[in-house]
């Protein structure tokens, strides 16, 4: 006989997917789970698996630099840079069609 989920593992499988699943279909999502989890534990069974397993081959931290805030700009010299503007709006082309 194959291994297989309980029915409420399966139907509480389907609920956090918010999934239905009819009668007939519940057995073979029985077995079919069971042989995905069989696979996915596996990964423990890889040499030189652990906690610490690295994802990227380096371990750099991204440093940001601190926002500091500063003198804002002027709208009038802002707008004299800018091709079209509407009152203090930049006007931009369209680049979705809705």
């Amino acid at each position: 006989m194959e291994e297989k989920l309980s029915k409420e593992e399966v139907m509480h499988v389907a609920e956090l997917a918010k999934i239905k699943i009819s009668e007939k279909d519940l057995e073979k999502y029985q077995i079919e789970l069971k042989k995905l989890l069989k696979d996915v534990e596996k990964i423990h069974d890889i040499k030189g698996y652990d906690d610490e397993f690295l994802i990227a081959p380096t371990e750099e931290v991204c440093i940001m630099r601190p926002d500091k805030e500063e003198e804002m700009l002027n709208p009038e010299e802002v707008l004299k840079n800018v091709p079209r503007h509407n009152g203090n709006y930049i006007e931009v082309p369209v680049v979705i069609n809705e």
